[in-house]
């Protein structure tokens, strides 16, 4: 009879599902990526990407304001162009078949071509229009997510330039929560339907080397959460643990005037 009730006490821990909101599940056989140089990849420009976008004649000396075709010299006469920054372009989205329509050139494709490749195109487009073109662009929507361990505390990190690295993003979203193991990071990369897993352990200095990973667009980092039974399941068995402490209990007492 005690075993019985032990038995039954038990069952829904082995019946219930630990840790239910745990993400990107992998066997303990699963092929891992080993690669360490999976971020030393240039980033091609893609549909929907939004693109900073700036115009300077003379090799940079002035800069071409798009909306008016002025031009205007720049602070630091031909270096000026070492001053660029978001905040000085104008952005334009890449549409769906992959044009981006710009002034004075109009539609131009860029959609797989790197940073540098689209830089070059505009500068012989704009050949056309100005004395020695000199071209500035950057893609101002690209971003990773990054789940650091706790439920609710994920966050989209913008890359704001073409090195971040794994560690820098793990800052920007506030670092690895208590709730999170440090020696199970997941970088996930690519095609959805048949995604490169790396796994990375942060929990050694050994483990620094792979924190400078360069990320790229659309990257996912998962910070595996630690294991533990979730306070719904501690809800739900509770009042069956009260009851089966109770006849046990009651077992005990008439077992003893039994005897």
């Amino acid at each position: 009879m005690r075993k019985l009730l032990f038995v039954i006490l038990l069952a829904p821990f082995f019946s219930c599902n630990i840790n239910p909101s745990i993400m990107f599940k992998t066997g303990s056989d699963y092929p891992y990526k080993v690669d360490q140089t999976i971020g030393n990849i240039e980033y091609r420009i893609a549909t929907n990407d939004i693109v900073g976008f700036s115009v300077f004649t003379n090799d940079g000396f002035k800069l071409v304001d798009l909306t008016t075709g002025v031009t205007t010299m720049t602070a630091t006469g031909g270096g000026g162009s070492q001053n660029f920054n978001s905040n000085n372009s104008t952005r334009f989205p890449v549409d769906v078949e992959g044009f981006v329509k710009l002034p004075i050139i109009g539609k131009v494709k860029v959609v797989d071509l790197t940073v540098r490749e689209a830089e070059r195109l505009l500068e012989e487009k704009y050949a056309v229009y100005y004395n020695k073109p000199f071209v500035m662009l950057n893609v101002v929507n690209r971003r990773v997510m990054v789940f650091p361990g706790t439920g609710g505390a994920g966050k989209v990190v913008l890359l704001e330039n073409e090195n971040t690295t794994l560690i820098e993003a793990l800052a920007l979203a506030g670092g690895i929560t208590e709730s999170g193991q440090a020696n199970i990071i997941k970088l996930i990369r690519g095609d959805s339907r048949n995604p490169q897993v790396h796994l990375i352990d942060l929990s050694t200095v050994e483990g620094m080397k792979q924190s400078n990973l360069l990320l790229q667009a659309n990257d996912i980092i998962y910070v595996e959460p630690v294991k533990r039974v979730s306070r719904g399941v501690l809800a739900e068995i509770t009042p069956l643990v009260g009851i089966v402490t109770s006849l046990l209990l009651l077992y005990e007492i008439v077992i003893n005037k039994a005897n």
